[in-house]
């Protein structure tokens, strides 16, 4: 069975799962010898059983398609002239089924970034790779685009060549520079089968605004004092089912619900993003978002002075 015909065969069980939940409880009234009686009682029963379909119906076709383009303003004092937007995407996990990908270049394009961002997880199975590489491709960047691997990249798909023809320059503890008006950003990356290298980190330039990029958030918990001014990861694809008011159910990262989603402040002038990615979940699992919009983050990273009056 191909990926498609498992994902809609997966969706259509959890449809008819929700409807026989139905029917089974009204059998158990029924067994019971205690069915509901017309009116308030039966009424709310029906409206929980529909509104769960329909719940059911928004996460499966609705929010995987509506993408989310957040918009954070940083400054610093390691700029004096030059304006940066830089825009990142993640865990795009693409299927033979494109979902988002055709919103997702249009938009991005329309922002007219200075540099793209990919913090990882290209795609669910080896045959949607061509989509993936299309979909980079398409994108575009006046100074350049980088990215690194994600766990399903190096766990599943080991050797697979995931940026070639995208114009991504992998980065595998390498630093890029770019320049605007004079002045310079670097962007170092590090893919997560291989070792961070603290030392080389330890080594950039202080004076230079530093992005680093790595898929899986929380590795500012083992850098300790490095000139790394933003940290972007992804992975946790803001848990992709979440709850309002409490959000992830599950984030699959070995520091929890500390880094689910989202914008942290680590220290003084240094900030942490976790982007929810835009795609889902491979294997078997159904292709779903509820209460966890998929995202596209655009930083704006200006000098400090031009926020005084």
């Amino acid at each position: 069975m191909k990926p498609p015909e498992l994902i809609s065969v997966v969706t259509l069980l959890l449809v008819i799962f929700l409807v026989l939940l139905h029917e089974l409880f009204w059998l158990f009234c029924v067994l019971r010898k205690k069915p509901l009686r017309p009116g308030k009682t039966r009424n709310i029963v029906h409206c929980i059983f529909i509104a769960g379909f329909v719940l059911l119906l928004y996460a499966l076709f609705i929010e995987p398609y509506w993408l989310d383009v957040k918009h954070v303003e940083i400054t610093t004092k390691k700029l004096t002239k030059a304006n940066f937007t830089i825009v990142q995407i993640s865990d795009l996990h693409c299927d033979l089924q494109k979902r988002a990908e055709e919103k997702l270049v249009r938009l991005v394009n329309a922002i007219q970034p200075d540099i793209i961002a990919f913090t990882g997880d290209a795609v669910n199975s080896p045959e949607a790779l061509p989509s993936f590489k299309d979909t980079l491709k398409r994108l575009r960047a006046s100074l350049g685009k980088v990215g690194v691997k994600g766990n399903w990249d190096v766990w599943y798909w080991q050797g697979m060549d995931t940026f070639s023809g995208t114009d991504f320059n992998e980065l595998s503890g390498e630093t890029v520079s770019f320049f605007k008006n004079g002045e310079k950003l670097s962007v170092i990356g590090f893919n997560p089968d291989q070792p961070v290298d603290l030392r080389a980190l330890s080594r950039l330039p202080s004076e230079a605004y530093t992005i680093l990029l790595y898929h899986f958030p929380g590795l500012n918990e083992e850098t300790g004092e490095v000139p790394i001014d933003l940290f972007l990861s992804g992975h946790t694809h803001g848990g992709q089912v979440a709850l309002p008011f409490y959000g992830a159910l599950v984030t699959s990262s070995r520091y929890g619900k500390k880094y689910e989603s989202g914008a942290y402040t680590l220290g003084k002038d240094q900030m942490l993003y976790v982007n929810r990615g835009i795609g889902m979940e491979g294997g078997i699992a159904p292709r779903l978002r509820f209460f966890s919009r998929p995202e596209i983050t655009v930083f704006h990273i200006k000098p400090e002075s031009q926020t005084k009056i």
